[in-house]
């Protein structure tokens, strides 16, 4: 089972989009914000940019509502997606997902999301301000729990 997520350091992403337009060409063939599985959410007046990607959760809202069993997990990495040829459009994974990760190709008529490019997520590989990783949870979890005591250095 894979135990290795997307981390995002939200201080260094520059929203230059470059995950995005990486993503689009690696599983569309064009670059496209809008057909990438990965998403920046930018915040231009306070200049914050937040890159969001599914989380692969544990137990998946958008598997669980999916009436045509076209989203699975795979069992040998854990890694959920979207069986494109069994997806009938009806979106409603779209409206179960908390975190907003899924996406709709109008063109084609199937839901799509992050896949973590079967492991070996290209958005991580180009990421030239190294805002996005894929790190083992326990790693990822250390780190934040630096970042939050450095933080609490910093006030006292």
């Amino acid at each position: 089972m894979n135990n290795k997520f997307i981390f995002v350091d939200y201080h260094k992403c520059v929203g230059c989009g470059t995950c995005e337009m990486v993503c689009s060409l690696v599983h569309e063939g064009v670059c496209s914000s809008a057909l990438s599985r990965i998403r920046i959410v930018r915040f231009e007046k306070i200049g914050r940019h937040v890159p969001i990607s599914c989380a692969s959760c544990e137990k998946p809202a958008c598997m669980s509502v999916c009436p045509a069993g076209a989203i699975v997990r795979n069992v040998e990495d854990g890694i959920v997606t979207i069986q494109e040829d069994k997806c009938i459009g009806c979106r409603q994974c779209i409206q179960a997902c908390p975190f907003g990760h899924m996406n709709f190709n109008i063109p084609r008529g199937v839901a799509y999301k992050c896949d973590l490019c079967g492991g070996d997520p290209q958005c991580v590989k180009f990421c030239w301000t190294n805002a996005i990783e894929f790190l083992p949870a326990d790693m990822a979890v250390g780190m934040k729990r630096q970042a939050a005591a450095q933080t609490i250095m910093k006030d006292s």
